[in-house]
């Protein structure tokens, strides 16, 4: 078919192009959640020093890498970051078949695209490839905090493997704090530490930069380099997005429903040290069979957080998460429920005052407004 014709000449074009490029280093990451992040992390770190050319937004299939290195890459770059998705086995192989890495980073293992790979063994696995398909001699860089993927590394000798983590790893963070401007961390590697202060929030989001930074080091860049990169990022719109609203501080994550996501939110929400702590939420949506187990456990750790505050929104679809914040012995009567998230707002700016903190989590479609 023709559709298969197009794909082989793009790719064909592709992997001519980067034939020409011997000196270009390929920097490829792959795992079930953080991996565009991760990129970007890694894209802003090494373009203090480097030309760099990374994939756009979520950009991980084989027709979307070619196009970027079809149209995108320039003589000039020195560096290409590319995002390697996978739904089904194979599907890593075949991107490294158009761009073997110099580089790989592995963010973890989790349980996206489960139902395509029925196992998170068969997950890993298949994430592990891009290691194995990591050109001689080159390097890996693993979240050693998931045996997972701690493990990729095994067999391959020649690799310089770097890994990072919060409990262990060659490079680590510790004492993350959280205000109103962001967060601090502190990230050790060998004898070094350096103070990193970031305008995103999340333990996540401090793993993904120790594995930019794993990245980047590799690449001869200095920890009070990265750290200045890093304190000019910006975070993703309604992705744990700070906000401030006379004189409230505002945490937007309007655009998560995963419930990974949100357990990362209410832990980020309730490490805040200022102010008085309210969620605003209409649990998680289209998970299908799961949706009332998954937001009853939403609700077990709403309770567990130590907040101030509870609004949710929608009478039925919250059922679910009231029953759990119940089971944890939270005061009920702090817990309100509206129709609308306009009623949210009004309920919330009648209680809230300076230097409180409000967690948006998940968006609030159409159908919720009962």
């Amino acid at each position: 078919p023709i559709e298969a014709y197009v794909h082989r000449h793009f790719t064909k074009l592709a992997k001519q192009k980067l034939s020409q490029m011997p000196d270009l280093t390929v920097i490829a990451i792959t795992g079930s959640y953080g991996k565009t992040s991760t990129k970007f992390m890694i894209r802003d770190l090494l373009s203090e020093r480097y030309a760099v050319c990374s994939t756009p937004g979520s950009y991980n299939t084989p027709m979307g890498i070619c196009k970027v290195i079809n149209n995108d890459l320039e003589a000039r770059h020195q560096i290409l970051v590319l995002e390697m998705g996978a739904r089904y086995e194979g599907n890593i192989d075949e991107l490294c078949d158009i761009a073997e890495p110099d580089i790989s980073v592995v963010t973890n293992v989790g349980v996206a695209h489960l139902e395509t790979f029925g196992s998170q063994d068969a997950i890993a696995r298949t994430k592990s490839t891009i290691v194995k398909r990591t050109k001689e001699n080159g390097k890996a860089v693993l979240n050693a905090d998931d045996e997972r993927v701690a493990a990729m590394a095994n067999g391959r000798d020649d690799l310089e493997v770097t890994f990072v983590g919060f409990e262990s790893g060659d490079i680590r963070a510790k004492n993350i704090q959280y205000g109103p401007e962001g967060m601090t961390f502190t990230v050790s590697a060998n004898e070094e530490e350096q103070e990193f202060s970031m305008q995103l929030l999340g333990s996540h989001n401090a793993q993904n930069m120790l594995l930019a930074v794993g990245v980047a080091r590799s690449l001869g860049l200095r920890l009070t380099t990265m750290a200045m990169a890093a304190s000019r990022m910006e975070p993703v719109e309604h992705r744990l997005e700070l906000k401030s609203q006379n004189g409230i501080t505002v945490i937007d994550d309007a655009f998560n429903s995963n419930p990974v996501g949100a357990k990362n939110a209410v832990e980020t929400l309730a490490a805040f040290s200022n102010g008085r702590k309210i969620i605003i939420t209409p649990g998680m949506i289209e998970l299908g069979d799961i949706q009332e187990e998954k937001n009853r456990e939403f609700g077990v750790q709403i309770g567990q957080a130590g907040l101030d505050m509870v609004i949710l929104v929608g009478e039925n679809q919250t059922q679910a998460i009231k029953k759990g914040i119940a089971s944890t012995g939270f005061e009920m009567e702090n817990v309100k429920t509206v129709s609308s998230l306009y009623e949210a707002n009004r309920a919330m700016q009648e209680y809230a005052q300076d230097g409180d903190v409000v967690l948006y989590e998940n968006d609030l479609p159409d159908s919720f407004n009962e």
